[in-house]
């Protein structure tokens, strides 16, 4: 067995304790699988921001009419919605194009990467990464305009509870994709069938007759008196209307960016919840639309309550039981709004680690968190959410000026990128599929038009001056990114065949002499160097002498102790004279031990400053010099049992807690031996998890050795003579069989027979 002495006690961190608290216990990668969701659960998931908008899609457009046309405008909007929904129509059939050729992640980033190129990408990136963060702020800021509808007094704590709100979302979404679902399918549903209720009700009643206009009231919205549809403010007048409704289409493109979070065949499910949304999506579009334009629900300046509340208490009543359904209804939509945003969170974080992975994002957004959630990119979300809702006072009208123009430029590159792609691949069928996806990218590149004009004094020219702005911030990260791995990698090669130098020194910089600076010189003594000398900077003499001292009544003669002179306090420049004259005579290799006292307290750390920080990262700049901290942490040393190292002690050699990892093997693992109960010289077949691989090198022959792990230890697995084998990696599951042997004083199985069970990010 590989052992992990069970005689330390090893501990976690209190920000570690409480994550696990708050977040739930680490999820391991290979578990990554099992995250993916069902159709019924992305539909949940992924469709809140799209179908969502419904409940104010309408309301957008009604305000832009109104004041121009007066009672007209419930005429005039229908054929807006028609307009609208006949963009959803082609929109979703380009990217069910999209979705059959991107089986894995393909929304508009990665379409117009693949077929423009990189920097092309870059205005998908930027368009969607901005639409992404104005969602959550509009989603939120919405919800809480229907929390005010049923409770007036809270009209005042608008902010506070939008802000809360985003922050709930974080925390849910911090805990993974599945709990993300548990949370937040609910209220898409819930809202489905309410409005879906309200809508066939009002059917029902407008069919039986019983049709009746809703009063004006104070506070609404003023009506207008012009009757001419061929005037330029009137026709400007219809442009706004449908540049508001166009706001219904956003999050549509969610559902091709998070092609990975399916469950397989991935491509197949997500075109069917696609489908399914946009028809979910056109019919509540389309019904709040025409009960609108029975009842003559207005908005108010205010808005609030909203049209949706209005339409609810039309329908229901607003007396007695129908009161209760109504009421019903408007939290429904509170809560789909709510969490409309949470589309936002799970395509945004997918976009950004996109978009990092290609060097054009810091690279921090390509990881996976403690529940294999792409955590900073959720928390950078919600900061940036929680800005704007602060900075815009939570109203909606002026966010929605920002809204839309992002996703529909991503439309647009999208479906060009498709037109491209037909053309280069011509498979089966693909000059009309060239058509379908050439007229949604020309439909929706006029929408974008008309968006940067009839919104331009609203808030559009904000999003027209910082989408250039933040396009060439990506063009740069992503140049200090290629210079700093063409600086990187010219020569790697090269320094790694180099010959090694025939002299090491080993220098220990000391500044007082402790525990931490005795652990220090021990490990210098491991290096087993040519010259071993202690140095000390001398920035005060006093304190120098009592180190002197020290020194010699503790009989440390044999570890010289060197005094140098630094008057100008210049600690870094001072050890780069010091290591330049180390190696000066250009066959000496030098490594600086530099002591680092951790503590445990931020109290603590607050007294003392980061000198060998500091240090290590000057003395780099010469050839031949390598800077070690050797770490020493107070308050917090690994403490060791009087116990003697057990045979079982490899247990700890297992998984992440949460799950064992023979368990992975499914049944496969079937009469296999627990690897801690493994005898030498005796056959034996284990099954477990690949937790490392690498070759090496033995007397001239090259050799395949991994690390095979259950959850009772580790084993050795040798192929001898070979640098790869197919399938094996770090992640890789398989049930190895062969006689048990000993390597390097472990356990070790050689040219054993195996099966492979699955990859690293395979299902079991």
């Amino acid at each position: 067995m590989i052992p992990t002495p069970e005689s330390f006690e090893l501990p976690e961190t209190l920000a570690y304790r409480l994550k696990n608290r708050l977040l739930g216990p680490p999820l391991t990668t290979d578990q990554l699988a099992n995250e993916r969701l069902g159709r019924v659960a992305a539909l949940g998931v992924l469709a809140p921001d799209c179908i969502s908008s419904s409940a104010y899609g309408t309301e957008e457009m009604l305000t832009e009419l109104i004041p121009f046309f007066g009672a007209a405008a419930f005429a005039l909007v229908v054929p807006v919605t028609l307009a609208i929904l006949g963009v959803l129509f082609f929109v979703t059939l380009s990217y069910r194009e999209v979705i059959a050729a991107y089986t894995k992640a393909g929304g508009s980033y990665v379409v117009t990467r693949d077929n423009f190129g990189l920097k092309w990408a870059q205005v998908a990136a930027v368009a969607l990464l901005i639409d992404y963060t104005v969602t959550v702020a509009v989603q939120c800021t919405a919800g809480t305009e229907a929390l005010t509808s049923v409770v007036p007094s809270l009209t005042p704590y608008t902010v506070p509870i939008t802000v809360g709100v985003i922050v709930v979302m974080c925390f849910g979404n911090l805990r993974g994709i599945r709990e993300g679902a548990k949370v937040f399918a609910l209220p898409t549903y819930l809202f489905i069938g309410a409005l879906a209720a309200t809508i066939v009700a009002g059917y029902v009643r407008v069919a039986l007759g019983d049709v009746h206009t809703l009063g004006r009231h104070a506070g609404m919205v003023s009506f207008g008196g012009h009757s001419g549809l061929l005037a330029f403010a009137a026709v400007l007048a219809i442009l706004k209307s449908f540049a508001n409704g166009g706001s219904s289409l956003t999050g549509l493109e969610a559902i091709s960016n998070g092609v990975s979070t399916f469950r397989t065949p991935e491509a197949r499910n997500a075109r069917r919840t696609l489908v399914v949304m946009s028809c979910v999506l056109g019919f509540l579009v389309l019904g709040v639309t025409l009960l609108a334009h029975w009842s003559h629900a207005t908005p108010y300046v205010t808005q609030s309550p909203t049209v949706v509340a209005q339409i609810a208490q039309w329908v229901w009543g607003s007396q007695g039981p129908g009161r209760v359904l109504a009421d019903l209804v408007v939290a429904a939509t509170m809560l789909i709004l709510f969490t409309g945003g949470n589309t936002s969170f799970n395509g945004f974080p997918y976009l950004a680690s996109f978009v990092a992975e290609d060097s054009f994002l810091p690279r921090q957004l390509t990881r996976r968190g403690h529940r294999l959630a792409f955590s900073n990119g959720i928390i950078v979300l919600a900061v940036v959410g929680i800005a704007l809702v602060v900075g815009t006072n939570a109203n909606l009208n002026s966010l929605v000026a920002l809204y839309a123009i992002g996703v529909f430029t991503g439309f647009t590159l999208a479906g060009a990128g498709m037109v491209k792609h037909h053309r280069t691949q011509r498979e089966s069928g693909w000059k009309w599929r060239q058509v379908i996806n050439g007229f949604a990218a020309g439909l929706s590149a006029s929408v974008v038009v008309i968006f940067v004009v009839v919104k331009f004094k609203h808030g559009a020219w904000l999003v027209a001056v910082a989408g250039p702005l933040l396009y060439l911030l990506l063009i740069r990260l992503n140049r200090q990114y290629r210079a700093e791995a063409a600086e990187l990698e010219v020569g790697a090669a090269q320094a790694c065949e180099a010959p090694i130098l025939r002299r090491h020194a080993v220098i220990v910089l000391v500044e007082r002499l402790d525990l931490a600076t005795a652990r220090a010189i021990q490990y210098g003594r491991t290096l087993v160097p040519d010259d071993l000398r202690a140095v000390h900077l001398v920035v005060d003499s006093r304190r120098a002498r009592v180190l002197e001292e020290r020194w010699g009544q503790l009989g440390l003669a044999r570890f010289p102790l060197d005094l140098v002179e630094c008057p100008d306090r210049r600690l870094g420049r001072a050890v780069l004279e010091l290591a330049a004259d180390a190696v000066a005579d250009g066959g000496t290799e030098l490594t600086l031990l530099l002591p680092r006292r951790g503590y445990n307290s931020r109290w603590a750390r607050l007294l003392h400053d980061r000198t060998a920080d500091r240090i290590s990262s000057v003395v780099g700049q010469i050839p031949h010099v390598n800077a070690t901290l050797v770490p020493f942490d107070l308050s917090r040393r690994v403490r060791t049992s009087p116990a003697p190292v057990s045979a079982d002690a490899s247990r700890h050699d297992g998984p992440a807690p949460g799950r064992p990892l023979r368990t992975v093997t499914g049944t496969r693992a079937v009469g296999t031996t627990p690897i801690k109960d493994l005898t030498w010289r005796r056959r034996a077949k284990v099954a477990g998890r690949i937790t490392s691989v690498r070759v090496q090198p033995r007397a001239g022959v090259a050799s395949l050795e991994c690390v095979l792990t259950d959850d009772t230890g580790g084993l050795l697995l040798v192929f001898q003579g070979r640098r790869r084998v197919p399938g094996l990696s770090p992640g890789t599951r398989l049930v190895a069989e062969g006689m048990v042997g000993q390597r390097d004083r472990r356990l070790a199985i050689v040219n054993p027979v195996y099966e492979l069970i699955a990859g690293p990010d395979d299902d079991v």
